[in-house]
């Protein structure tokens, strides 16, 4: 996840939906999703981002023993804008690290990173250019998992428009994970697509997991003394990340 002052739009002010308002939505089976011998694409605007909004789905297909790729756009070299605790040589360093520590937190050991090195904040002018790359990755027996188009967050979008571009090229299949959107949406929001919407309730285990994993994106937990920054994912910014489920657009 990157701050922005643009990472949120619509009425920040909505009523944040209940855990049980999400109970009808039909259940997602992540055996029936990815089968046996196919393989699950993941695509992360930025470190955090595939775990944040997918952890759970990563954890249960990675103990179904699916093969698992994970595409980093960004570095999120921009999380901290004028900070001399966090520059953005340091956290191009660090950040991919933190990525490769929550995967183990995952027990996703043997997922196949690459990281493309698109500019933080700046994707959308890349996009063209992104989707190309996503392109010459997936193939057409993939699924492929990223953020919504509509997720309100630039990079956000700009990832799932190429990479639901590069699926109708190359034929693979798109799953698009709402992250940011949560943070101004509501169960019957109209600019969510409801009857594409599936739930992935997470065991006990699984939840554990990616709270243990979320922990170890620590640049992104920690106030920056420097700039007076409070971090990036605060308790109230990570409530609808910590939910027992996860909602994808299937």
């Amino acid at each position: 996840m990157t701050h922005s002052d643009n990472a949120k739009r619509g009425a920040p002010e909505r009523r944040r939906p209940s855990w049980d308002e999400f109970d009808t939505l039909p259940e997602l089976q992540p055996d029936r999703l990815v089968p046996l011998h196919g393989r699950a694409v993941f695509i992360a605007p930025h470190p955090d981002d595939e775990v944040l909004g997918m952890g759970g789905l990563m954890v249960r297909l990675a103990r179904l023993q699916r093969k698992l790729a994970l595409i980093a756009v960004t570095d999120g070299d921009a999380s901290h804008r004028n900070s001399t605790v966090w520059t953005a040589d340091r956290l191009r360093e660090t950040r991919p690290n933190e990525t490769r520590e929550a995967l183990q937190r995952l027990r996703a050991y043997n997922v196949d990173v690459t990281r493309l090195r698109f500019g933080d904040g700046t994707v959308g002018s890349s996009e063209r250019a992104l989707q190309s790359q996503i392109e010459h990755l997936i193939h057409a027996d993939d699924v492929v998992i990223t953020t919504w188009r509509f997720d309100g967050h630039p990079d956000h979008e700009a990832t799932g428009r190429a990479a639901a571009a590069a699926c109708v090229a190359s034929g693979a299949h798109l799953v698009e994970a709402p992250i940011w959107a949560w943070h101004d949406s509501a169960p019957g929001d109209t600019r969510l697509p409801w009857g594409r919407a599936r739930r992935l309730s997470l065991d006990a285990s699984t939840h554990a997991r990616k709270r243990h994993a979320i922990d170890a994106f620590t640049s992104q937990l920690e106030d920056d003394p420097s700039n007076q920054q409070k971090a990036v994912l605060s308790d109230a910014t990570l409530t609808p990340w910590l939910r027992p489920f996860e909602i994808y657009l299937v």
